[in-house]
């Protein structure tokens, strides 16, 4: 393992200069320097106190990161559709998402459809429409959303979309934390 580039690219990813890192770890910059360049290593008291000053431990910073999948297609996709298939379908467009802090669905509605109620919780919704016209309730509220608009709230209501209108409607809803 290459810690010096490890270090680096964490106090990078921070947006720390060497000098700002060794001053959060009350070591010099030089120092810092020489641990980046893999040419000096520091102790494991000193390492835990860098790492801890990048918001990181030494479980996590030593700990084998997994390829993560990052491109998802067709086959990955998960399907839930109304029994007619009039009402709607709902596609979860990364698997496994319920364990991630978004949930990116895709929604498509056919006339008069609708999704399942869901009931008031943190976090947040967005959608964008991509086809037709959709109706946002959120508890008393009733907004339209139109194709190429999006909408967004805090679901401190029961809420729904609801396609009022006589064409299918497609959109992107993303919520967090999932709830779907």
């Amino acid at each position: 393992m290459d810690i010096g580039r490890r270090i680096r690219g964490l106090r990078l990813q921070r947006g720390l200069t060497q000098e700002e890192l060794a001053n959060r770890c009350e070591l010099s910059k030089g120092f810092i320097s020489l641990v980046e360049r893999n040419l000096t290593s520091p102790s494991i008291a000193t390492l835990t106190d860098m790492l801890e000053s990048l918001g990181t431990d030494l479980k996590t910073f030593f700990g084998e990161a997994e390829d993560e999948k990052i491109v998802f297609g067709e086959k990955d996709i998960f399907v839930k559709e109304d029994a007619e298939g009039i009402r709607g379908r709902i596609k979860w467009l990364v698997p496994s998402a319920q364990k991630n802090r978004m949930e990116p669905i895709l929604v498509e509605l056919g006339p008069c459809g609708e999704t399942e109620e869901d009931d008031p919780h943190e976090g947040e919704e967005f959608g964008y429409v991509l086809s037709g016209t959709v109706r946002v309730i959120l508890g008393e509220r009733s907004v339209r959303v139109r194709k190429d608009e999006s909408f967004y709230f805090k679901p401190t209501a029961p809420h729904k979309l609801v396609n009022a209108g006589k064409q299918p409607c497609r959109l992107l809803w993303v919520s967090t934390p999932p709830s779907f």
